[in-house]
């Protein structure tokens, strides 16, 4: 198949348009559009084929209530390494759609896939969670495509949401992601509006 400018241009529209969305609306997404985006994360790329990612649906109230209880004992503890106006800018930002989103997923790397029997991780290890992270990636295009926001909140301890979700010891925390209907569409940053940092430019050297 070749790709034209049509493709191209969608493409640009889907990127510029992919937000960190904080802010959802309570309507549940239906299960053929979750089962959508679970089939585009088969299309990830991943080192040798070895498809480590692990995602976990959290469902249960109490689990999502420890989730939320990590994340306000963590934002808490952030928020005290700034000062100053800083420390106002920081608590001023919302940083997690917790309480909103009707579609959260803990996402792992499983350190000991069979997959891919070893293939080129024997001297880049850190290679399954690229991987876990291009899966991610992949899942947060194709939900941006089908109106679907996501946001993923890094302010957690992930020890603990491996022991809220019973995780096996293999595993280990790559992300945890709210997904479901932004309240509103946005094309700027939620720290680009709040003055919070602006993009720089990728430094592309040659040698």
């Amino acid at each position: 198949m070749k790709l034209d400018q049509s493709h191209r241009d969608a493409l640009q529209d889907v990127l510029e348009w992919r937000r960190d969305v904080r802010n959802f609306k309570p309507d549940p997404i239906a299960d053929d559009r979750l089962a959508n985006l679970r089939a585009a994360m088969d299309l990830a790329p991943s080192v040798g084929n070895a498809r480590p990612w692990r995602v976990v649906q959290v469902q249960s109230p109490d689990k999502r209530a420890a989730v939320i209880a990590d994340f306000e004992d963590a934002n808490a503890k952030a928020a005290a390494n700034y000062s100053g106006s800083k420390r106002n800018a920081y608590m001023k930002l919302k940083l997690a759609g917790l309480h909103d989103a009707p579609v959260h997923l803990a996402v792992f790397t499983d350190h000991t896939p069979a997959e891919g029997h070893g293939l080129g991780r024997q001297t880049m290890p850190e290679m399954l969670n690229y991987s876990t992270v291009a899966a991610i990636h992949t899942l947060w295009l194709a939900a941006r495509a089908d109106n679907i926001g996501m946001g993923w909140v890094s302010i957690v301890n992930p020890a603990k949401i491996c022991a809220i979700l019973d995780a096996p010891t293999t595993w280990s925390l790559t992300a945890y992601l709210c997904l479901g209907i932004a309240e509103t569409q946005d094309d700027t940053p939620l720290l680009h509006r709040k003055d919070w940092q602006e993009n720089t430019p990728t430094r592309w050297d040659t040698v």
